[in-house]
């Protein structure tokens, strides 16, 4: 019995690439569970500061807390709630305390972990409704503003995680331009970071991912242009 040698190259060729698909979508895993070492620490210290019906809360991760809110806006009543590394499942976790406080406002920037973290776009996308839901639910009169994810620049080389994954940055933000209702304001930061190849502009970023004190100056103007803090 002879045997075509051609063929059973290219039948073997075929299962070896099919294995190795395999092998990488079983190795490609996400963990809801994680928590950045200082979550508990920053909760309990969130605690100890209630919020109040006329404050406006910022909430999202080290993008977020990389600012003194307050000061940038000089807004008294502005309070960071950012906690560096945090993800959506720990913003769900800890967002019934910014909901009893019933805030004028809330600014929502959350997801760029997730993504660097492997987690499903979908998974990323409920977690956001979720969010929408349970301040719609639990505190009528919040409005919430949803902000578009920023852009990275990996010409820094500083955090390979969360490089290369541009399309997933930009299928979350064509879906938070939909949350657009009576409650729910979006705010396009990622067209007023990104530069003419869809990078974080270089002058705005101290490593590719978080932002520098004129990164903040442009996102604050924004906010008083836009009117948004009224």
């Amino acid at each position: 019995m002879r045997i075509n040698l051609n063929k059973l190259s290219i039948a073997l060729s075929i299962i070896v690439v099919l294995g190795f698909s395999n092998l990488k979508a079983q190795t490609v895993k996400w963990d809801s569970t994680y928590r950045p070492g200082s979550y508990l620490k920053q909760v309990a210290a969130f605690k100890e500061d209630p919020t109040s019906k006329k404050d406006i809360i910022f909430l999202g991760n080290s993008i977020t807390a990389g600012t003194n809110w307050a000061k940038l806006l000089n807004l008294p009543q502005a309070k960071n709630r950012g906690i560096s590394g945090d993800i959506t499942f720990g913003i769900l976790d800890r967002l019934q305390d910014v909901i009893d406080g019933k805030p004028q406002k809330v600014f929502i920037l959350i997801g760029i972990n997730d993504i660097s973290r492997n987690i499903p776009d979908s998974v990323i996308l409920r977690n956001y409704k979720l969010m929408i839901s349970k301040i719609k639910k639990g505190s009528k009169k919040t409005h919430i503003y949803f902000n578009t994810l920023l852009p990275v620049n990996s010409s820094f080389g500083k955090f390979p995680n969360h490089y290369g994954k541009d399309e997933h940055i930009l299928w979350l933000n064509d879906q938070i331009r939909k949350f657009s209702t009576k409650n729910v304001t979006v705010i396009d930061l990622y067209s007023q970071f990104t530069d003419a190849d869809r990078h974080l502009k270089a002058e705005l970023t101290k490593d590719g991912l978080h932002l520098l004190p004129e990164g903040y100056t442009v996102w604050a103007d924004y906010l008083n242009k836009t009117g948004y803090l009224k």
